[in-house]
């Protein structure tokens, strides 16, 4: 196992394809790649004379207790770990009885709801804030962190947002047409103060069309025609930790969002819809209520971009 998937990339590369293929979510596949190439660092890091077993995946499964990961981001480590020796074996690059033993190694227990994390207004602001305006960076960054507080996006929709997606709509502005998870198209208002970031953003970056949030070279120069992913997660880490709040991720400001929302008085449909948890569609149908892109739940949300 050690010479085909460690030493050789190519094979491991191929081998992952072969678990990524075995999904069918998007957003599944996007963390078993991230998964599968985080145990694939780790295993490389020390010598490992069993290979790829029982015993290894399990010395993986202890390390990760180290870290202080919680019980999801485990199960899901582990998920992709046992795919992966599952399409070894019926690839015949270990034994059978080996994947068996990998199947058994215990992953963590999901007790109760997880409430998830969020922020207060007082430490959204803060957040919103934190970014260093005089660059182009840290433009950007700050209109990341208004889209993610004020509209309640996704990384990967934050990612995917284009010009094309931002339009009027009853007057105001609005994304348009946003495909989210499992392929749900919703429209979400946004507020003046999420516009006002992007412009900041967008009018000195001379970024005028195609997707809104670019690579910003140490420099301060844009570079590439789309930003990647995981640059919102490491970008929101590191401002996270500025204002002192450990472990936020993305999907916790999209929370946050929801949170304050609540809070301001918004309608538990208006937000269910703002959110795209079911289509518009569907939430209609069911709910008897239309979305209401005049009045929308997240222009209560009190946070400030000084222009």
């Amino acid at each position: 196992m050690n010479d085909l998937i460690v030493e050789k990339i190519a094979q491991w590369q191929r081998l992952k394809a072969l678990v990524l293929d075995s999904v069918s979510s998007p957003i599944t596949k996007r963390v078993y790649s991230m998964a599968l190439d985080e145990f694939l660092a780790w295993f490389r890091l020390e010598p490992r004379p069993d290979g790829f077993c029982k015993a290894t995946v399990s010395t993986w499964r202890a390390s990760l207790e180290v870290r202080g990961l919680g019980s999801s981001s485990i199960i899901i480590r582990m998920s992709a770990i046992r795919k992966l020796a599952v399409e070894a074996a019926d690839n015949g690059m270990i034994a059978p009885e080996l994947a068996a033993g990998i199947a058994r190694v215990k992953s963590a227990k999901s007790v109760g709801i997880r409430t998830g994390n969020w922020l207060s207004v007082r430490q959204a602001q803060s957040l919103l804030n934190a970014p260093d305006v005089s660059t182009l960076r840290g433009l950007r960054d700050r209109a990341i962190l208004a889209v993610l507080l004020g509209c309640g996006l996704r990384r990967s929709e934050v990612a995917a947002l284009t010009f094309g997606h931002i339009q009027q709509r009853d007057g105001r502005w609005c994304i348009v047409d946003l495909v989210g998870k499992h392929g749900r198209i919703r429209t979400t208002a946004m507020p003046n103060w999420v516009k006002a970031a992007i412009d900041a953003w967008t009018v000195p970056a001379l970024v005028t069309e195609g997707h809104v949030f670019r690579p910003v070279s140490r420099s301060d120069r844009v570079l590439g025609e789309r930003l990647g992913e995981k640059v919102v997660w490491q970008m929101l880490r590191d401002y996270a930790a500025d204002i002192g709040v450990a472990d936020l991720a993305p999907h916790d400001l999209r929370r946050t969002c929801a949170k304050l929302c609540r809070a301001a008085g918004g309608e538990l449909e208006q937000i269910q819809m703002l959110l795209g948890h079911s289509s518009v569609q569907t939430t209609e149908r069911y709910l008897g209520t239309k979305q209401d892109l005049v009045h929308p739940p997240n222009d209560a949300i009190k946070l400030k971009v000084t222009v």
